[in-house]
């Protein structure tokens, strides 16, 4: 039987701050494989070089590095980061995948694109939902720790989602 999981594009936040969570493994688990562009390896990279604790895609056998094909995207989001704008053009590039995208801007990028997208929030939720995480909210405060950007009311529409929900 074909592994009817979709193939995942991620950007550098959800492997940044996955991999400080400790959780890295749910996108092996939740994703047949995970896209990451150059721009993002290149990213991560210099973020490692100036001692932040970040993954080395290298090091998973479930990661692969692929440069888009065609550019002519980026000309039009050259607000964003090269690590976005790479991982928009894949997107779009690669029928049938799901981006993994945390930046506001990107995202509304994404919505303008058509471009189907989640975030890290999206993610734990969606483990959760297939069994692979317990709880929700303790991750949500560890990444609030980490200073990863998330408004009150999405927290508490992803916990919810996910029977979190405090009465």
């Amino acid at each position: 039987m074909p592994d009817q999981r979709p193939v995942a594009i991620a950007n550098t936040s959800p492997l940044q701050y996955l991999h400080q969570c400790g959780l890295t493994d749910l996108l092996a688990k939740l994703y047949q494989e995970v896209l990451v562009p150059p721009a993002v390896i290149q990213e991560l990279a210099a973020g490692r070089a100036l001692g932040f604790d970040l993954p080395d895609p290298a090091g998973l056998s479930w990661v692969r590095v692929v440069r888009p094909q065609s550019m002519a995207i980026l000309p039009v989001v050259s607000d964003l980061g090269a690590g976005e704008r790479e991982a928009l053009a894949l997107e779009a590039e690669t029928p049938g995948a799901i981006l993994i995208i945390d930046d506001g801007l990107a995202r509304r990028y994404a919505d303008v694109l058509r471009v189907r997208f989640t975030g890290t929030a999206g993610v734990l939720a969606r483990a959760k939902r297939e069994g692979l995480l317990d709880a929700v909210a303790p991750v949500l405060d560890r990444l609030a720790a980490l200073r990863f950007r998330l408004d009150a009311q999405t927290r508490a529409a992803v916990l919810r989602q996910v029977g979190e929900e405090k009465p």
